[in-house]
């Protein structure tokens, strides 16, 4: 457990704010692809894109010392060195002005838009939210607000008791999907594949499904009407592996619901007219 988040370190954690970052890389067909296969969509990412696409590039490219204990890489070097044990991503707001076109040149420019305190009822909460665009040919493709959330560990988490079941998609990740959207994303952070340290270090019952994984799996269900404009998810509770996930569409908002009822993730659509 770490004490309460003190004025000092909040006011050098502030300083972050304005801090950006640009890459440029090639979106690569076969990147592309083993994404779509991670998430099941099609793999034919010639004809279409999957869902949320523009999260096969770009990746995090931490060399092994530059990693922490938990898997994520160590803090401060673009994200601020919060000192909170438990970061989560909370949520994403994404406006796709333009497909992503495979095989060619882009830019994403990170900054880093605001870091703020709260305190709730597990502890001291710290958000910092990410501002991201991506371009390609000097046009804007997507626009994204990443919110990541930093937390004390808290009591450990129980395992969450099945209720009947309920309709809509049945998704029932098991160790390999997870190991295989890690992969595809570079994603090393152990609790969706380390037992062990998911149990003892974050006091999780179980592993944890990515809260990525989820937003594009909701995202693929809600592509079946048509093309998105907007898509804007908030994580709300964990879901572990071993247990049904619910993906229900309502309209213009999709929800990944755990077999307990409660709602794990929801997101609001807005498509293309």
């Amino acid at each position: 457990m770490s004490g309460p988040v003190e004025p000092e370190a909040l006011a050098e954690w502030t300083r972050a704010i304005g801090r950006s970052e640009t890459r440029e890389e090639r979106c690569e067909i076969e990147s592309l692809r083993r994404y779509a296969l991670a998430v099941a969509a099609d793999p034919a990412v010639e004809n279409a894109s999957p869902p949320l696409a523009h999260w096969a590039f770009f990746l995090p490219q931490p060399r092994d010392e530059e990693l922490g204990q938990d898997g994520h890489p160590k803090r401060g070097a673009f994200l601020p060195a919060i000192t909170l044990p438990r970061r989560m991503f909370a949520a994403a707001d994404i406006v796709f002005e333009a497909p992503l076109v495979p095989d060619f040149e882009a830019r994403m420019v990170a900054t880093i838009a605001d870091v703020t305190h709260k305190r709730g009822r597990s502890g001291d909460l710290v958000f910092v939210e990410v501002d991201r665009t991506i371009s390609q040919g000097g046009a804007v493709c997507v626009r994204e607000r990443q919110s990541y959330v930093y937390r004390d560990l808290g009591d450990p988490v129980p395992l969450p008791v099945p209720e009947e079941a309920r309709a809509g998609v049945v998704w029932r990740p098991d160790s390999v999907s997870l190991f295989r959207f890690s992969a595809a994303t570079f994603n090393s952070h152990r609790i969706h594949y380390d037992l062990p340290y998911a149990v003892e270090a974050e006091g999780y019952p179980a592993l944890v499904v990515h809260g990525p994984f989820t937003a594009a799996r909701l995202a693929g269900l809600a592509a079946r009407k048509g093309a998105l404009r907007r898509f804007a998810f908030r994580a709300q509770a964990p879901l572990f592996l071993g247990q049904p996930i619910y993906l229900e569409d309502n309209g213009n908002e999709v929800r990944a619901v755990r077999c307990d009822g409660v709602t794990a993730m929801s997101a609001k659509v807005e498509y293309r007219v």
